[in-house]
C-alpha cells in the first residue's frame, strides 16, 4: 500500500466502543424478550421495542464493516473483527425472529421452559457484555475471557437441555389433541435454541482472538 494512501487512513478505528455498544443493545433485547416470555401483558410492545433494538443492532454492525475497511490498524485481525459482530448481530437476529413468531401465531401464553431458555439467554447477553469490555487487554484478561466463553457454551448446552424436555412435555401435551398449537409452540421453541447457538458462535469468536492474541 502506498505510504501517501496510508496517511489518508484512520489510524485505529473505535472497534472496541462499537463493540460494547452492539453487546449493550443486545442485552436491553434479551431483557425485554424475557419479559414477554414472562408473560408481560403488554407483548405488542415488547414485539415492537425488540424490533426497534435489532434495528439500532444493524446500524452498529454495519459501522464496524465500514470502519475495518477503511482503518489502517486494527486491534485484532480484520476477519476476526467482521465475524465476531457477525456473530453478536446473529444473536439479536434469533430474537427479533423468535419474537416476530410470537406475533405471528399469536402466541400469547408460554411454557415454562421457554421462559427458563429466554432468562439464560439473558444471562449469556450479559456475559458477552463483559467479555466486550475485557477485550481491550486479551493478553491481560484471557483467563477470565475464557471464563466467560465456558458460560457461554455451558448455557448453551443447558438451553438444548430445556429444549428437548419442551419438545417432549409438548408432545406428551398435544399428543391425539391440538396438532396445530404443538406446531406452533415448537417452532417458537427452535427458534429460542437458535438464540443460544448464536451465542455459543460469539463464544467461539472470542476463543478464535483470544487464542491469536493472548
Amino acid at each position: 500500500m502506498f505510504a501517501w494512501f496510508q496517511r489518508l487512513l484512520p489510524k485505529r478505528g473505535n472497534f472496541f466502543e462499537l463493540f460494547d455498544a452492539h453487546a449493550a443493545v443486545t442485552l436491553r433485547a434479551a431483557e425485554a424478550t424475557t419479559r414477554l416470555f414472562a408473560g408481560d401483558t403488554n407483548p405488542e410492545k415488547i414485539i415492537a421495542e425488540v424490533k426497534d433494538l435489532e434495528h439500532q443492532a444493524d446500524e452498529i454492525t454495519r459501522t464496524v464493516l465500514q470502519t475495518v475497511r477503511i482503518t489502517f490498524l486494527t486491534p485484532f485481525d480484520r476477519s476476526a473483527i467482521s465475524d465476531l459482530i457477525g456473530s453478536m448481530d446473529d444473536a439479536i437476529d434469533a430474537m427479533d425472529a423468535a419474537l416476530t413468531a410470537v406475533s405471528l401465531y399469536g402466541v400469547r401464553s408460554f411454557t415454562p421452559d421457554m421462559h427458563q431458555m429466554a432468562s439464560s439467554m439473558t444471562e449469556a447477553a450479559a456475559v458477552t457484555v463483559e467479555a466486550m469490555q475485557l477485550l481491550r487487554d486479551v493478553a491481560r484478561n484471557g483467563p477470565r475471557i475464557h471464563q466467560l466463553t465456558e458460560r457461554l457454551v455451558q448455557l448453551e448446552g443447558e438451553a438444548d437441555a430445556m429444549h428437548e424436555r419442551g419438545l417432549k412435555r409438548l408432545f406428551e401435551h398435544y399428543h391425539g389433541g391440538d396438532a396445530m398449537q404443538f406446531v406452533v409452540e415448537r417452532e417458537i421453541y427452535k427458534h429460542l435454541e437458535k438464540i443460544s447457538d448464536a451465542f455459543e458462535d460469539v463464544a467461539n469468536e472470542i476463543d478464535g482472538i483470544v487464542i491469536d492474541h493472548a
